[in-house]
């Protein structure tokens, strides 16, 4: 029966297909149904737009070729509204492309043309005259229904998020292909180009010189849920700090250098420090470490990396003012031979007996070492010591396990230190995305200025609280507004807050002086007044 309803849903034109796939993807929370539409996707869409497919859900999406003010222009227009009361509906609805799906008038036509064609049309668009992009979106918005208008827009406005995880589409492919879903991810890894690529090339053909650059897929941990004495006999694990930088992994092969990030970024130009690997450390080698700031021989705060990244070139001054470290944790390739299967015990001595050869103060590669320990109370007391040396906390990992692909549960596990909290009051309110685009749901806090005697923003957070928690203070907010700043809304400051948040550094940029990172609603302090929040100088006290 369910098979039945999707293969109803999903008609046989190219983008409609897409957009139909979409809105399966994103009006249900069953994982069973999202891989069951996925893989007749799959199964059944042009090659062309599979891969389109692929990228998209993968984030590799064109660049924007029209900038939203002027989309709003010609929406607005194309509906014969004035541009304020767009922008009203806009405020209200609190996304752009569902707003234009909305006020547009129905199409008077059908669109057959496939996903592809539509993408390959996006990035022609970019280069060409305001009269020409207009005329593109009125003629394709006026022939595209109500849901495919939405997903249309928002592959233009570069802006395309779905609830779908890279595992998800890895198993609906394994099962439209038949090909093992470690492999496929091994596949989807890596520089490729949609535009660019064959559906046979990327997925179905084994090509050897394809793999010259690709990097493995990441093996991630779960944070600890439970008494870490649970995890069983100590002299089963090893530990090691948490770094506190970017995941990536180093590879060399046939002389030549490259860099991923964990968010499947070549990166190799942005440190060009590691080019000292080479000649240094042997070919057929891929090491998964951390990179990190090490300014004047120490490590470093996440905000000194903040200053690496994103640039496109890096300055002899830059790379003298903030070095990089590789922080190596450990070997997935030796020899040119995939060693993954084999146990963290012996990837580790690779690793250990690699780094003793090749170690110079001139070869920005520092191991991560492991811990010793006779018991768990011994690795609490060491992860109570992890601020002080920079981590986040510890990294616990069974001696026998093998290095797996993805978030797998058992094996590897995160112990992060408890995160820095304090209480602070709610000061303006903006609406939600997604389910949320009716509700204010994204605040921003602020704390006492000893001096001045007023609230100062120093975070905003739209995490940890329960939906009806988002609902009453939805209510509350509207009640008690001050003013309006488009979307945004200020309000009586009443309410505090205890907000927790990972990080934290002096920063020139936010008016409070302070940067923290992922900062989140831990309780609603209904216990307190505002009187009771803490002071930008105990905010202040918490920065290492």
């Amino acid at each position: 029966m369910r098979k039945k309803n999707i293969d109803k849903v999903l008609p046989l034109q190219g983008m409609r297909r897409f957009a139909e796939l979409i809105k399966t993807l994103d009006s249900t929370n069953s994982t069973n149904l999202k891989v069951a539409a996925l893989t007749h996707y799959f199964k059944n869409a042009q090659d062309k737009d599979k891969v389109w497919t692929i990228a998209i859900l993968s984030h590799r999406r064109p660049p924007r070729p029209v900038n939203t003010t002027l989309m709003r222009e010609f929406a607005s227009e194309l509906a014969n509204i004035p541009l304020w009361l767009f922008e009203e509906s806009y405020h209200i609805v609190g996304d752009l492309a569902e707003t234009i799906a909305l006020v547009i008038p129905p199409a008077k036509e059908t669109s057959k043309k496939s996903l592809s064609q539509f993408l390959q049309e996006i990035i022609e668009l970019k280069p060409k005259s305001e009269i020409e992009k207009r005329e593109y979106l009125r003629h394709n918005w006026l022939s595209l229904n109500y849901y495919e208008r939405f997903v249309f827009t928002k592959l233009i406005t570069g802006s395309f998020r779905i609830g779908v995880s890279q595992k998800l589409m890895t198993r609906a492919l394994s099962k439209a292909t038949d090909i093992d879903e470690d492999i496929l991810a091994y596949k989807m890894m890596g520089d490729w180009e949609p535009e660019k690529i064959t559906f046979e090339k990327l997925i179905i053909e084994e090509n050897a010189e394809d793999y010259l650059s690709k990097p493995y897929p990441f093996y991630l941990a779960y944070a600890i849920d439970s008494e870490v004495e649970e995890l069983g006999n100590v002299a089963q694990w090893s530990a090691e700090h948490k770094w506190d930088g970017i995941r990536a992994q180093v590879i060399i092969r046939n002389d030549e250098l490259f860099v991923w990030s964990r968010g499947e970024e070549l990166v190799t130009d942005k440190y060009p420090e590691f080019k000292f690997f080479l000649g240094t450390i042997p070919n057929g080698t891929v090491i998964d470490g951390e990179i990190l700031p090490f300014p004047k021989g120490e490590i470093g705060t996440f905000k000194d990396l903040q200053t690496r990244i994103g640039r496109k070139n890096i300055s002899n001054k830059l790379l003298t003012k903030t070095p990089v470290i590789l922080k190596a944790y450990d070997v997935l390739e030796w020899k040119g031979e995939d060693i993954r299967q084999q146990s963290f015990k012996e990837r580790r001595q690779i690793l250990e007996r690699l780094y003793s050869e090749v170690s110079t103060e001139e070869i920005p590669l520092h191991l991560s070492e492991r811990i010793s320990f006779k018991s768990w109370m011994e690795v609490a007391e060491e992860r109570e010591r992890a601020r002080e040396k920079k981590s986040e906390g510890l990294m616990l990992k069974k001696l026998d396990s093998a290095y797996l692909v993805g978030r797998k549960k058992g094996d590897w596990w995160k112990w992060k230190l408890d995160p820095f909290t304090i209480d602070a009051v709610l000061t303006y309110a903006m609406r939600g995305h997604g389910r949320r685009t009716n509700l204010f749901t994204d605040y921003t806090f602020g704390l006492w200025d000893d001096e001045k005697k007023e609230l100062v923003t120093f975070a905003k957070a739209y995490s940890g609280l329960t939906d009806a928690e988002f609902k009453k203070l939805d209510a509350w907010i509207k009640k008690n507004t001050l003013e309006r700043f488009g979307p945004v809304r200020s309000v009586v400051p009443y309410h505090v807050f205890e907000i927790a948040f990972e990080g934290i550094a002096e920063s020139k940029r936010h008016k409070s002086g302070v940067a923290t990172r992922f900062p989140r609603m831990v309780r609603w302090r209904t216990d307190k007044n505002i009187l009771e929040a803490n002071t930008l100088t105990e905010l202040r006290e918490l920065i290492p």
